[in-house]
C-alpha cells in the first residue's frame, strides 16, 4: 500500500484492516452491502485535481466529481486552510437567533449571483434539507396569504429531490419510495425532458422544441387535474440527473414559468447539482433563462471541502416573515455551519479568479463532440447533457430504441460495466433507475486531453460489454 498522508498516521491502514472494519460497522450510503461483507469495498484515499487514487495507489480519473460535487477539483490546500483557521477563530455558531460572519457574506454572495428577486439564503446542511426546506416553506407561504390548501407539489417522472420523507415525495423513483410508504403526501409526476424516450410518453412527435411545449403543458395539465387552488410549487431540476441528464428543450422552462404564473404556482429550480458551474453559470436558471421563485443548490458550493446547502427564495415569499409577525419554525444545528461558510466563499473565490464557469461554456462543446464519437458503438443509443454534465444511454437495438430487461441491466450495467469501467481508470456512474445510463460530471478543471482519455476508456469497456450481449 503507498504511504498516503500524515492524516491517517497511528492508524492500521492495511487492506485487510480496512475492509474488515468496513465489514464489522460500515453501512454505506444507497448501495448494496453485499461488497463490504465480502471485502471488496474500493477505498479511496486522496484526490488531486481530477484525479483520485485508492489505497493500493492505482489511479483514476474522477468522471463524477465524487458525486457531482467536487467542482473545483481534489486537493485544494487552501480551501482546506481557510477551514482550518476559520475553526480556530469560531469553530461553530448556530443561526438560531443569532449570527456569525461567514454566514452574512455567503448568503450576500449567494443573493447577488441568484437570478431577479431571490434575495433570502435559508442555509441547511446538504441537497435534500434544502428541497424539505423548499416545500415546508412553499406551504407555510400559502398558509399565511390566506391560501391554506395549496400543498400539493410536482416534479417530473424519474426525477431525485433526496431522501428525506418530505423531499422523497418529490422524487420520481418508485424504487427508491416503496421500502418508505406511506410518505409526505401531495406528491404528482408529470412527463420529464428525454427527448429519446419522447414517443413512448405519449408525444405524438415532432421537433425537440415541440416536444418541450407538449411536456411543460403536461404540468399544466396536471395542474388542472388536481386543482389551482391545491397545487403549491413545481420542482424541476434545470437538467434533470436521474435518467440520465436530461437537457431542458428550447422554450420549455419559458413556458412553466408562463403555466405558474397563470395559476399562482411557485417554481422551485433544484440546482443541487446544476448549481456553481454545471451547466456553466453559478446558478442555472440564469443560464437557461428562466426565472425561479426558489432556487435549492448544494454540493460544489463548497465543491465538497464541507457540507452545505441552501434555498434561496424571493422577496415575495419572504415577504410574510418580514416584521416577524410570522416565523418559519424551520431550521439545523448546522445550517450555515461557519467553517462551510468561510470554505464556500473562498470556493466561489476559485471559481471566478480561474473562470471556471466560462472554461466549461468553452469546452462544452468539444466535451460532447469527443463523446459523440461513441454512437458509433452498437450498444450506444444517445449521448445528451450541457455543460460538464452528460449522459450515454444504452441500448439493445439501436434501430428500434429497445432497452435492456431488468435482469440485463443489471448483469450488464452493474456486474460488468461499472466495475470494468473502474478496472480501466475511469470512476463515473453506471445508472438504470430509468433507462440504462453512464453518466460523467468531472471537475471543471478538465479539457480536451481528458475528454479524449475518458471517451476511449469508455469506448473499449463498451465495445465489451456488446461483445458479452
Amino acid at each position: 500500500m503507498t504511504d498516503v498522508s500524515s492524516a491517517y498516521a497511528g492508524l492500521d491502514m492495511s487492506d485487510a484492516s480496512l475492509q474488515q472494519k468496513a465489514k464489522d460497522h460500515l453501512w454505506m450510503h444507497m448501495t448494496s452491502q453485499a461488497p463490504a461483507e465480502a471485502g471488496q469495498v474500493p477505498i479511496i484515499v486522496r484526490g488531486k485535481g481530477h484525479t483520485i487514487w485508492d489505497n493500493h495507489g492505482k489511479s483514476y480519473i474522477d468522471g463524477l466529481a465524487g458525486l457531482f460535487t467536487v467542482n473545483a477539483g481534489h486537493g485544494r490546500k487552501r480551501l482546506a486552510q481557510v477551514a482550518a483557521r476559520q475553526a480556530e477563530e469560531l469553530a461553530f455558531f448556530p443561526l438560531w437567533s443569532y449570527a456569525h460572519p461567514a454566514a452574512i457574506e455567503l448568503a450576500d454572495r449567494l443573493a447577488d449571483y441568484a437570478p431577479g428577486d431571490l434575495n433570502r439564503v435559508f442555509f441547511s446542511t446538504g441537497g435534500g434539507e434544502a428541497v424539505e426546506t423548499a416545500f415546508k416553506l412553499a406551504k407555510n407561504y400559502w398558509k399565511l396569504v390566506g391560501k391554506p390548501y395549496k400543498t400539493k407539489v410536482i416534479s417530473r417522472a424519474v426525477a431525485y429531490h433526496g431522501t428525506t420523507q418530505g423531499a422523497l415525495a418529490i422524487t420520481g423513483l418508485p424504487s427508491l419510495k416503496a421500502q418508505f410508504e406511506p410518505l409526505t403526501p401531495g406528491g404528482f409526476r408529470v412527463p420529464n425532458t428525454n427527448y429519446y424516450r419522447a414517443e413512448e410518453m405519449g408525444f405524438p412527435g415532432g421537433t425537440e422544441e415541440e416536444f418541450g411545449l407538449w411536456a411543460a403543458n403536461r404540468i399544466a395539465e396536471m395542474i388542472e387535474f388536481e386543482g389551482p387552488e391545491t397545487v403549491a410549487a413545481v420542482f424541476l431540476e434545470p437538467v434533470q440527473n436521474s435518467g440520465g441528464c436530461f437537457p431542458p428543450p428550447p422554450g420549455y422552462f419559458q413556458r412553466v414559468r408562463e403555466i405558474c404564473d397563470r395559476y399562482d404556482v411557485l417554481l422551485v429550480s433544484d440546482e443541487v447539482i446544476c448549481a456553481f458551474g454545471r451547466i456553466g453559470g453559478m446558478f442555472a436558471s440564469a443560464e437557461l433563462g428562466y426565472q425561479p421563485d426558489m432556487i435549492t443548490c448544494a454540493k460544489a458550493m463548497t465543491s465538497g471541502y464541507s457540507p452545505i446547502g441552501a434555498t434561496i427564495v424571493s422577496d415575495r415569499i419572504y415577504e410574510p416573515f418580514r416584521t416577524g409577525e410570522n416565523n418559519f419554525y424551520h431550521g439545523y444545528t448546522f445550517g450555515g455551519h461557519p467553517v462551510s461558510a468561510a470554505v464556500a466563499l473562498e470556493n466561489l473565490d476559485i471559481f471566478e479568479e480561474e473562470g471556471l464557469n466560462q472554461r466549461v461554456r468553452d469546452n462544452s462543446p468539444l466535451f460532447r463532440a469527443e463523446l459523440e464519437k461513441l454512437l458509433a458503438l452498437p450498444i450506444v443509443g444517445d449521448v445528451r447533457g450541457a455543460g460538464y454534465f452528460f449522459g450515454i444511454e444504452l441500448v439493445k437495438d439501436k434501430a428500434t430504441k429497445e432497452t435492456f430487461t431488468d435482469e440485463e441491466s443489471e448483469r450488464i450495467l452493474k456486474d460488468f460495466i461499472s466495475h470494468r469501467l473502474y478496472e480501466n481508470g475511469l470512476y463515473c456512474r453506471a445508472d438504470d433507475r430509468g433507462d440504462p445510463v453512464i453518466q460523467l460530471s468531472p471537475p471543471l478543471t478538465i479539457g480536451p486531453a481528458e475528454f479524449t482519455e475518458i471517451r476511449q476508456i469508455l469506448e473499449g469497456v463498451l465495445a465489451e460489454a456488446w461483445g458479452r450481449i
